[in-house]
């Protein structure tokens, strides 16, 4: 189903948070930067500015931009408490798993939120890309994870879109696993035979559910089916439209076939 090609994606955004391999000051491992043109350490203001190809690393994930600032603290016994890291141009995230494309990227750990923005803002993993207009904001501390404006989740032949893409995240022994994805606005999930168009959408990991709410159209050619809520149990692969006070023909679900159409999408 294509619901399901999308879950994977949430996985693959966890390059944005935090963890045993990832920039944050309560790991323990090590934070190593390095630059091409110069290491500046600012100690009235309590920062270093990295320049000329600054790479930051620990463990398995690595930040590389023109510019990383790491604004510090001072801790106990002379160690340096890093609570926001800040990498400004040709900006990327990785690790092992994917890769992330920004202009800019600030993690503030005070607050925990990750922010990338600007610029061709992808992330790359395998089997998909994610691409928003806006931002990947990454709230640590619930476990939610968004692409904000236009954002479009390729993977295959199939692409879901939408104006928001929110990931949710639950912690389950000791590990950080998808409890449910939303999207919202203008939802369309586009696959060579035919399109879903609906106002939001959401996938619950636990029922292994999805449904999308809000004037829901399915085309396939000219063929069309209307209603105001559908269903897809992804355990049984059985898709439902059901009726509702706002469906269309006095809350009826309605289906217009077109005997001997060819099928294929439309992407207005």
């Amino acid at each position: 189903m294509v619901a399901r090609k999308f879950l994977t994606v949430a996985a693959a955004m966890l390059v944005l948070a935090p963890g045993t391999d990832s920039l944050a000051q309560d790991s323990a491992e090590r934070i190593e930067i390095t630059a091409d043109k110069a290491l500046e350490w600012r100690r009235n203001d309590r920062t270093f500015i990295a320049t000329g190809q600054a790479l930051a690393k620990q463990g398995e994930t690595a930040i590389s931009a023109d510019t990383l600032t790491a604004d510090y603290r001072d801790g106990p016994d002379g160690n340096f408490n890093i609570w926001r890291m800040t990498a400004e141009g040709s900006v990327r995230i990785s690790n092992p798993e994917s890769t992330a494309t920004g202009a800019r990227a600030v993690y503030d750990v005070d607050n925990g939120i990750a922010l990338m923005t600007g610029g061709d803002l992808r992330l790359v993993s395998p089997g998909q890309i994610v691409t928003a207009r806006d931002r990947f904001e990454y709230h640590v501390t619930n476990g939610r994870l968004l692409a904000i404006g236009n954002a479009l989740v390729v993977r295959g032949e199939d692409t879901l879109k939408a104006d928001t893409v929110s990931v949710k995240f639950t912690d389950k022994d000791g590990k950080r696993t998808l409890e449910s994805v939303e999207a919202s606005g203008n939802v369309r999930i586009i696959t060579p035979t035919e399109t879903l168009h609906g106002d939001r959408g959401i996938y619950r990991a636990a029922d292994n559910i999805a449904e999308i709410e809000g004037n829901v159209r399915i085309e396939r050619g000219q063929n069309v089916l209307q209603g105001s809520r559908g269903q897809v149990n992804l355990t049984t692969n059985v898709s439902r439209l059901l009726g509702g006070a706002t469906a269309g023909d006095g809350g009826r679900v309605r289906g217009v076939f077109y005997p001997g159409s060819t099928g294929g999408t439309s992407d207005p």
